[in-house]
């Protein structure tokens, strides 16, 4: 920690010292000028103001200006409908006229897009770009930024698989997938390979998605699943601004199992066992004890959620940031604090709280250096401290604990204050917060980049020398508190049965951990220059990267990438890119890979046969194809391409000794012609605008074919030895996706709508499978992934036919082998090859999957004087979840009782059961994959609310500041879904059951200050 503190600390010693060293240059001098427009013409009327100062001039009718500054101020050329122009008061000569481009549609300040190592206006982008501003993402006390993006960008879909503290985990997909192996795209920040989720949201200014070959064949080999574009924030272009945001407020459970009392628990597990032919487990003396709940000892009767989890837990979060700077240096600041808080209750201890708590520290300072007119520096210094602490056996075992031990268990303290316990259930949950420890998770990331650009306009006009070099450290230390107890099962008066050994309060043993250091390397040149109305901008750049970690080698990627623009009269655009990269995953010489593409755009509003239209304002069409790449296939270990050996379990005797020699086994035999997934990917799309450019719409249609995926190797099994994968597969996703905004402003009141629509579905076109396979089970044609189980993902499911009712119903059926006898109340199967037995050839092949076919957000905003309000609505359709480990949860020792258990067929209620017959013995028939346990996982969510109210000016200007609002917002509010009232969460059924961590809700209050 004081490590890493120092090194943050000096490096931004450094930036500071040289920002004022810029200032102490400064001397006062008469700069003399002169505005005029793209024709020559002067530009009258126009503003210049002086950087960090309220002072300014006017230009005369010939466009002259007078103006008296210091020689390390900015200065800025403002007029309405024109780009405001920047420029360092040294470079300024009274010779040579300064240009102010009229503001074309999508071409103004505020139409800015980041791409990989460069900047376009919106209306030269002929790519697929998506962009979500930080002013658009709602201020909110979460732990990680991922879900802050939900719903807010088309083509990105974001499904949450996590809520415990500091692990509010999610995973991404774009657009599709085409790929038998990992979907999670490439994650950049400022253009390198970074994690972005545990930033603060007030480092960032902008997230894009790049969607389409154009927009990623940058990345070659790395880039086919697509990259989530992650832009921080710079020093302010006009003025020096503080900020000061906070947050406090609660985390509620959504959905939270609610378990059965020890007499419903008691009097289902007699049920199972009467089901198995068994003598029941309790007496009916015992089940009038729990249900009467006369002696809480004898016969306990313990709600563990309750017991355990609170209502609501407190989170906060504290952000300041400063920004600023002159001609010379500007630079850009952020300190931030977050703090949450678990559910659990009754951890704390006089020596140790194992409550689970996350905390983070964040820190940023982005530096731009102005050398001279011919050199510019940039160095970012950022980082990240983050405290996870939580109960020594885990949060799982201890969610386990609780939501899987039932309430008639054991006492949870006996008559003489020791821990209950017994001999099934020996794990007490309130030992494991009170005697057996914590543990504490202390991440340290330090992140810097430093880039050059040096101007070579004395060689060739518009040439420049760039590059950019990152050294990026993680680490984990690892500490805590570890102790032991004994749990007591009290056997009446004074006699007790101890389960495990005592151990005094110690230290636990400190380690350090998942050290990790990446490092890379962009170097090469830009050229950018206009000719009348030609535009022509090209980017080279060799990139070499370097990831190192004491527990494996080294990763290494390199590669060259290659990208010219070209536009003519900002009318028609044409990109083409070409990327060389490398793996070293795959041989020597083959390795290293072309990836090329090709992208225009057309704006056809600016044609004869439009322009002037009273409807259409603004009308782009656009389209690219090109072919990128994926390295990191999964194949069965690293370096398959060569063989490698192992000491085998085997021992044989040799010669007349008596000691038995290990063998030496091979591992699966190589595959030297290992190489990576390629993606063809093309889309066509329009961007446009209508009435006064209040209402924008896009849409785009894509396709992708992806070739080499690992599939089996169908050699002849003669050879005797097990093949690594082969890249012999083939799959494709084909969809469509829409934005639209609107937005008015009538007098003082303004609003606005967005929304946005993706529509995705995969095939797969080729993958071998395995000899005589029947084509109702071939994945050939069906989408790519499944229905994800405890055991996996399930591709394959039996068709249901409801509950058997009778034995005569069971007697007329097709025999059913998966368990010793099936009897009523047993689910029946469909003899899909009519052979008539049910069995593993009676699985069939099905389009049920996790991966939504389409997904959507859609809100709104409004404003009046004061008040504003917004909300954002955030949904999926075509997923499909199952219930199996739900319904079915539990161990022997708990009789696989649960609450559902309640909805079981009985031969009272046959028509109106849920869900088959208990059974504790012979489950194996109730428990296959079958569309029995699927339910549709669409839902409709109300994800974020917030309303605000800001200070008026009169109020403002008294206390000196530029702006003061006050919100109140909500986060996972509430959720439409098609369960049926089934009390699960659409999105992450498991949440509050099995091991799972609740889902959570997000009530906060906040403040927003600024100077």
């Amino acid at each position: 920690m004081k490590r890493f503190l120092t090194r943050f600390i000096i490096l931004s010693f450094i930036s500071l010292v040289l920002s004022q060293l810029a200032w102490a240059q400064a001397e006062t001098l008469t700069v003399k000028g002169k505005l005029v427009d793209q024709d020559g013409k002067p530009v009258a009327g126009a503003t210049i103001l002086v950087q960090e100062r309220t002072s300014g001039v006017t230009t005369d009718k010939d466009g002259k200006f007078n103006i008296e500054i210091n020689g390390n101020d900015r200065l800025v050329f403002k007029m309405p409908g024109y780009n405001t122009q920047y420029k360092a008061a040294l470079d300024i000569k009274e010779a040579e006229p300064i240009v102010l481009v009229k503001s074309l549609i999508d071409a103004g300040d505020d139409d800015d897009v980041y791409i990989p190592f460069g900047v376009r206006k919106k209306r030269e982008v002929t790519a697929t770009i998506t962009t979500v501003n930080n002013s658009d993402l709602p201020q909110l006390p979460l732990s990680t930024l991922n879900n802050a993006l939900t719903g807010r960008l088309s083509g990105l879909h974001i499904q949450q698989t996590g809520n415990r503290p500091g692990t509010d985990d999610a995973s991404f997909l774009i657009r599709g997938r085409s790929s038998n192996n990992s979907a999670s795209p490439l994650v950049l920040v400022d253009g390198v390979a970074r994690d972005f989720v545990d930033m603060d949201l007030n480092e960032i200014e902008s997230i894009s998605v790049l969607k389409d070959a154009a927009s990623l064949s940058w990345y070659g080999m790395y880039a086919a699943n697509g990259v989530i574009y992650v832009v921080t924030k710079r020093g302010s272009a006009s003025a020096t601004k503080v900020t000061f945001d906070a947050q406090g407020g609660l985390q509620t459970p959504t959905t939270l199992i609610n378990p059965l009392n020890a007499y419903a628990h008691a009097y289902l597990y007699n049920e199972a066992r009467q089901n198995d032919g068994q003598a029941p487990q309790y007496s009916q003396n015992q089940l009038i004890g729990y249900y009467t709940k006369s002696d809480p000892y004898l016969y306990p009767d313990v709600d563990y959620p309750s017991e355990f989890l609170k209502k609501a837990s407190p989170v906060q979060r504290y952000v300041a940031t400063v920004s600023g700077g002159n001609a010379f240096a500007r630079y850009f600041t952020s300190v931030s604090v977050y703090d949450q808080d678990g559910l659990y209750k009754g951890g704390e201890t006089p020596n140790y709280n194992s409550n689970t708590n996350f905390r983070r520290y964040n820190f940023r300072t982005n530096l731009d250096l102005h050398i001279n007119k011919n050199l510019d520096v940039t160095l970012d210094v950022g980082g990240r401290v983050s405290n996870l602490r939580y109960p020594r056996d885990g949060n799982t075992s201890f969610l386990n604990t609780i939501f899987n031990t039932p309430a008639n268990a054991f006492p949870l303290l006996n008559p003489n204050g020791s821990y209950g316990g017994s001999s099934l259930f020996r794990t007490n949950p309130l030992a494991m917060l009170q005697a057996r420890g914590n543990i504490t998770d202390v991440y340290r990331t330090l992140l810097a980049t430093m880039t050059v650009r040096q101007k070579l306009d004395g060689i060739l006009e518009g040439l420049s020398l760039n590059a950019a070099y990152t050294y990026d450290m993680t680490g984990l230390y690892t500490s805590g508190f570890t102790q032991n107890y004994i749990a007591y099962e009290w056997q009446g008066g004074n006699s007790y049965q101890g389960y495990g050994t005592e151990t005094p309060l110690n230290y636990a043993a400190s380690t350090f951990s998942d050290n990790l250091r990446n490092n890379e390397f962009w170097g090469g040149f830009d050229y950018d220059r206009t000719f009348s109305n030609h535009s022509f901008k090209f980017s080279t750049r060799f990139q070499r990267a370097v990831s190192a970690s004491a527990s494996r080698l080294d990763d290494r990627r390199e590669g060259i990438s290659n990208r010219l623009s070209y536009g003519y009269q900002q009318r028609y655009f044409i990109d083409a890119n070409a990327t060389y990269s490398g793996s070293q995953n795959f041989r020597p010489g083959k390795r290293f890979g072309w990836f090329p593409a090709i992208a225009a755009g057309w704006i056809a509003s600016e044609e004869s046969f439009l322009k002037g239209n009273k409807v259409i304002d603004y009308l782009k069409i656009r389209g690219s194809h090109g072919l990128v790449g994926y390295e990191a296939i999964g194949a069965s270990r690293r370096f398959a391409f060569n063989n490698y050996f192992t000491r085998g379990g085997t021992q044989y005797f040799f010669g007349t000794g008596f000691s038995a020699v290990p063998n030496t086994e091979q591992l699966d035999a190589a595959n030297p012609n290992l190489t990576w997934e390629k993606a063809v990917k093309s889309s066509v799309g329009f961007d446009a605008q209508f009435l006064k450019q209040s209402l924008s719409i896009t849409a785009d249609l894509f396709r992708e074919n992806r070739t080499n995926l690992l599939t089996t190797d169908l050699s002849p099994t003669i050879v005797g030895q097990t093949l690594v994968n082969i890249n012999a597969g083939e799959a494709q996703y084909q969809g469509f996706e829409t934005n639209l905004n609107y937005s008015k402003t009538i007098s003082e009141f303004t609003f606005g709508l967005f929304g946005n629509y993706t529509y995705a579905k995969s095939k797969v076109i080729h993958l071998n499978e395995e000899a005589g396979l029947p084509k109702y089970q071939t994945q050939i044609g069906y989408p790519i992934g499944g229905v994800l189980s405890g055991t996996g993902t399930v591709r394959r499911f039996l068709i249901s036919q409801g509950l058997f009712q009778s034995e005569e119903k069971i007697a007329a059926a097709p025999i059913q082998r998966f368990s010793g006898s099936v009897k009523p109340g047993d689910i029946r199967y469909k003899d899909i090859n009519n052979d008539g037995v049910i069995d593993n050839l009676d699985f069939v092949s099905t389009d049920y999957s996790d991966i939504p076919t389409s997904y959507y957000g859609f809100g709104g905003s409004a404003k009046y004087k004061g008040f504003d309000v917004n909300f954002l609505f955030q949904g999926v359709a075509g997923r499909t979840i199952q219930i199996n480990t739900l319904v079915n949860g539990g161990t022997s020792n708990t009789g696989y009782i649960n609450q559902f258990s309640a909805y079981r067929w009985t031969q009272a209620n046959p028509e109106e059961a849920l869900y088959p017959r208990l059974t504790i013995a012979d489950r194996v028939n109730n428990t296959q994959n079958s569309d029995f346990w699927l339910r549709s996982g669409d839902f409709l969510r109300l994800k974020h609310v917030e309303l605000g109210y800001s200070l008026p000016a009169s109020t403002i200007k008294k206390l000196k500041i530029s702006q003061c609002r006050f919100f109140v917002s909500g986060y996972n509010l509430f959720t439409f879904d098609k369960l049926n009232g089934l009390p699960i969460d659409a999105e992450i059924p498991e949440a509050g059951y099995n091991s799972s961590y609740p889902a959570l809700a997000t009530f906060a209050l906040g403040l927003n200050l600024k100077f």
